[in-house]
C-alpha cells in the first residue's frame, strides 16, 4: 500500500510548473528588451541615461510578476507564451511612446497597471469560461448599450469625424472595445445552441434544402442593430470588425462555407453603399487609391507613413533617431508605421510575429477547450484581436483602406488596452482549463498504470 502511495506521489504530472517556469523566464527576457529599448531611445535622444530608469524597471517587473502570480494562483497550467507576449507588445509600444509624447507615455503607464489589476481581476471573477453561456441576452443587451453610449448628447463626444467616445471629466472612453467581447460570448452561446437549426437544411425551396431561417431571427436583430449604430456613429473599423467576427464564428459553428460566399456578396454591397452614402468612407478608399493626389489634403498622413517605412528600410534610423513626428496622430492610429522607420522591416516583422503567435496561442487554447461553448468563444476572441491588428497594419502599408482602429498593446489607448487585457485573461482561462483537464487525464492514466505494476 505503500509503494503504491509513493509511487503515485512520484508520478504526478508536473505540467503546470514548467510553464509557470518557461512564462517567468520570457517575462524577464521580455523585461530586460523593454528596458534596455528605453535606454537607447533616452541616449540618442537626450545623450544621456533617463532618471527614472530604476522607477521604469521596477515598474516593468512589477506588472509583469503581479499578471504572472495571478496566472500561477488562478491558472496554473494556461498557456505560458501569451502573457509574455503581451508584456512585449505593451512595453515596445510604451518606448515609442516616451520618445514621441512622454504625457501620453505617463497616461499609458497609468492605463497598464490599471489593465493589469483588470485582468487579475477578471481571472478572479470568472472560474469558468462556460458560465459565461448563461448569461447570452444579458451580455448583447450590455453588448448593445455600450455601442449606443456615444449617441447619448452630451455623453458621447466626436473625434476625428467619428462618434466612439464617451467622455466622464477629463477622461475618454471607448464602450465599443468591451462590447466586442459581449458580442462575441453571445454569438459563441447561441451559434451553439442553435447549432443544428442553422447548419441542418430543413426547408425546402425547390429542389433545393435550406437552414430554417426563423433561427436566424435573434442574431439579425442584433447584428442589424450593431451595424445600424455603428454607421450612426460614423465608424467602419469596428463595424467591419463585428460583421467578421459574427461572420467566422457563423461558418466554424456550422461548417456551411455558403454563409461566407452570402456575407462577403453583403460586404461588397455594403462597401458600394457606404461608399456613395458616407463622406468618410469615400474619403478613405479614395485615399487608399492614390494618396500622393492627395498627399497636402486627405492623404497627407498616409504619405508620410509611407515615407516613413521606406527610410526605415531593413534595420530602421534607430530608436529616437528618426523623424515619426512628422506623421499626425502618430501615437494611436499610425505607431506601427513609426515602428518601421526606427527599427525598420526588422522591427516591424518581430511585432508581426508577436501577434502570429498571440493568435496561434488562441487558436490552441480553442483546439483544447473543454466546451464546444468554450471553443468557439476563444477563436472568436482570437479572431477580434488578429483582425484589429491585421487592418491597422495592413491600412498602414496600403494593403487594404485604413480602418480608424488602433495596434492592440502597443497604440495609446486606455480603454482598448483594458478591454484587451480582458481578452488575453478569457483566453487564459479557456487555456488553463483544457490544458489542465488533459493534465488529469494524464495523471489518471499513469495512476492506474501504476496499480498494475
Amino acid at each position: 500500500m505503500h509503494s503504491h502511495s509513493s509511487r503515485s506521489r512520484r508520478l504526478v504530472p508536473k505540467g503546470r510548473r514548467p510553464r509557470r517556469r518557461t512564462e517567468l523566464g520570457l517575462l524577464l527576457i521580455a523585461s530586460a528588451i523593454i528596458v534596455a529599448a528605453y535606454v537607447l531611445t533616452s541616449l540618442a535622444t537626450k545623450n544621456t541615461i533617463p532618471a527614472n530608469l530604476k522607477l521604469t524597471l521596477a515598474a516593468t517587473l512589477t506588472l509583469g510578476l503581479v499578471a504572472h502570480l495571478a496566472n500561477r494562483w488562478l491558472v496554473p497550467d494556461a498557456d505560458p507564451v501569451i502573457l509574455p507576449t503581451v508584456i512585449f507588445l505593451n512595453g515596445l509600444g510604451y518606448v515609442m511612446l516616451s520618445r514621441l509624447d512622454p504625457g501620453e507615455a505617463r497616461l499609458q503607464a497609468v492605463w497598464t497597471a490599471l489593465s493589469v489589476v483588470m485582468y487579475a481581476i477578471t481571472l478572479l471573477i470568472i472560474k469558468r469560461s462556460k458560465d459565461l453561456e448563461r448569461y447570452r441576452y444579458i451580455l448583447v443587451v450590455l453588448g448593445l448599450f455600450l455601442l449606443f453610449l456615444p449617441m447619448i448628447p452630451h455623453i458621447g463626444v466626436d473625434i476625428n469625424g467619428a462618434r466612439l467616445w464617451i467622455q466622464v471629466g477629463r477622461f475618454t472612453f471607448q464602450p465599443v472595445e468591451a462590447a466586442k467581447l459581449a458580442l462575441c460570448a453571445f454569438f459563441a452561446s447561441y451559434f451553439i445552441e442553435k447549432k443544428e437549426l442553422l447548419s441542418t437544411p430543413t426547408l425546402r425551396a425547390g429542389n433545393y434544402l435550406l437552414p430554417d431561417p426563423r433561427a436566424f431571427g435573434p442574431i439579425v436583430v442584433g447584428w442589424g442593430v450593431a451595424m445600424l449604430i455603428m454607421a450612426a456613429e460614423k465608424d467602419v473599423g469596428f463595424a467591419l470588425l463585428i460583421f467578421l467576427m459574427f461572420l467566422t464564428m457563423l461558418w466554424l459553428a456550422t461548417g456551411r462555407f455558403g454563409y461566407v460566399v452570402v456575407g462577403v456578396i453583403i460586404f461588397l454591397g455594403a462597401t458600394w453603399l457606404g461608399a456613395h452614402l458616407f463622406t468618410q468612407v469615400n474619403v478613405r478608399i479614395v485615399t487608399w487609391l492614390d494618396p500622393w493626389k492627395y498627399a497636402q489634403t486627405t492623404g497627407y498622413q498616409l504619405v508620410q507613413a509611407q515615407y516613413a517605412l521606406g527610410w526605415g528600410g531593413l534595420g530602421g534610423t534607430g530608436l529616437g533617431l528618426g523623424h515619426p513626428n512628422l506623421i499626425p496622430v502618430v501615437t494611436s492610429d499610425f505607431i506601427f508605421a513609426a515602428i518601421g522607420e526606427e527599427l525598420g522591416l526588422m522591427g516591424t516583422s518581430i511585432v508581426i510575429v508577436a501577434f502570429l503567435v498571440l493568435v496561434g496561442a488562441g487558436i490552441h487554447a480553442g483546439l483544447r477547450a473543454r466546451s464546444e461553448f468554450s471553443k468557439l468563444f476563444a477563436v472568436g476572441l482570437t479572431i477580434v484581436l488578429g483582425l484589429q491588428a491585421f487592418f491597422i497594419m495592413a491600412g498602414i502599408v496600403r494593403l487594404l483602406p485604413l480602418t480608424g482602429m488602433t495596434l492592440p498593446f502597443v497604440a495609446y489607448g486606455g480603454s482598448a488596452l483594458l478591454a484587451n487585457y480582458i481578452l488575453i485573461a478569457l483566453l487564459m482561462r479557456i487555456s488553463h482549463e483544457g490544458n489542465h483537464s488533459e493534465v488529469s487525464q494524464d495523471f489518471q492514466e499513469l495512476y492506474d498504470s501504476s496499480l498494475q505494476v
